[in-house]
Protein backbone atom coordinates (compact mmCIF):
# COMPACT_ATOMS: atom_id res chain seq x y z
CA UNK A 1 0.00 0.00 0.00
CA UNK A 2 1.37 3.53 -1.07
CA UNK A 3 1.54 6.26 1.40
CA UNK A 4 1.73 4.75 4.76
CA UNK A 5 3.15 7.56 7.01
CA UNK A 6 -0.24 9.93 5.58
CA UNK A 7 -2.93 7.23 5.71
CA UNK A 8 -1.52 6.30 9.24
CA UNK A 9 -1.12 10.21 10.54
CA UNK A 10 -4.55 10.72 8.82
CA UNK A 11 -5.66 7.78 10.96
CA UNK A 12 -4.09 8.97 14.46
CA UNK A 13 -5.22 12.43 13.89
CA UNK A 14 -8.77 11.53 13.05
CA UNK A 15 -9.01 13.47 10.04
CA UNK A 16 -11.29 13.00 6.64
CA UNK A 17 -9.45 13.05 3.17
CA UNK A 18 -12.24 15.93 2.28
CA UNK A 19 -10.62 18.22 5.12
CA UNK A 20 -7.25 17.53 4.07
CA UNK A 21 -8.40 17.69 0.22
CA UNK A 22 -9.97 21.15 1.43
CA UNK A 23 -6.81 22.14 2.86
CA UNK A 24 -4.66 21.56 -0.15
CA UNK A 25 -7.38 23.27 -2.36
CA UNK A 26 -8.37 20.32 -4.55
CA UNK A 27 -11.25 17.79 -4.79
CA UNK A 28 -11.50 14.67 -2.48
CA UNK A 29 -11.64 12.62 -5.92
CA UNK A 30 -7.86 14.15 -6.64
CA UNK A 31 -7.01 13.28 -3.17
CA UNK A 32 -7.72 9.63 -2.75
CA UNK A 33 -6.19 9.13 -6.07
CA UNK A 34 -2.66 11.36 -4.94
CA UNK A 35 -2.99 8.20 -2.08
CA UNK A 36 -3.10 5.05 -4.61
CA UNK A 37 0.28 5.69 -5.59
CA UNK A 38 3.79 6.56 -4.11
CA UNK A 39 3.48 10.48 -3.87
CA UNK A 40 6.71 12.50 -4.70
CA UNK A 41 8.43 14.13 -1.72
CA UNK A 42 7.27 17.48 -2.25
CA UNK A 43 3.80 16.63 -2.26
CA UNK A 44 4.39 14.48 1.03
CA UNK A 45 5.21 17.27 2.48
CA UNK A 46 2.53 19.59 1.17
CA UNK A 47 -0.25 16.82 2.55
CA UNK A 48 2.09 16.83 5.93
CA UNK A 49 1.96 20.18 6.07
CA UNK A 50 -1.76 20.85 5.52
CA UNK A 51 -2.71 17.76 8.27
CA UNK A 52 -0.73 19.33 10.85
CA UNK A 53 -2.52 22.53 9.73
CA UNK A 54 -5.49 21.10 10.46
CA UNK A 55 -4.60 19.30 13.57
CA UNK A 56 -3.31 22.86 14.93
CA UNK A 57 -6.84 24.60 13.80
CA UNK A 58 -8.82 21.50 16.08
CA UNK A 59 -6.81 21.85 19.08
CA UNK A 60 -7.44 25.62 19.37
CA UNK A 61 -10.71 25.03 18.78
CA UNK A 62 -10.56 22.84 21.37
CA UNK A 63 -8.95 25.08 24.19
Amino acid sequence: MANLEIREEIRKSRLFHYEIADALGVSESAFSKWLRSEMDAERKEKVMRAIDSIKGVQANLEK
